[in-house]
């Protein structure tokens, strides 16, 4: 039956998993130096930059954690 044909596959494990090293499309696609050569600009990520409201944020919750450590340690 269905049954015992599922228990014989799970038994000889032919469901093995994945592989033990993983590989990527695009690291196969293209040779090391490219890699080697990409700048990784953190205002301009995944095709956005980061508007005047971001960088109000940023000064925002950057002023928060002084803040904070300031009250930590001074009281």
């Amino acid at each position: 039956s269905d049954y015992q044909q599922l228990g014989y596959n799970l038994r000889i494990n032919v469901f093995q998993g994945g592989p033990l090293k993983s590989r990527s499309l695009m690291r196969d696609s293209y040779t090391p130096d490219v890699f080697q050569k990409a700048v990784i600009d953190p205002r301009h990520w995944h095709g956005r930059t980061i508007s005047e409201l971001g960088r109000w944020y940023e000064k925002y919750f950057l002023d928060l954690n002084v803040e904070k450590a300031m009250n930590e340690k001074y009281g």
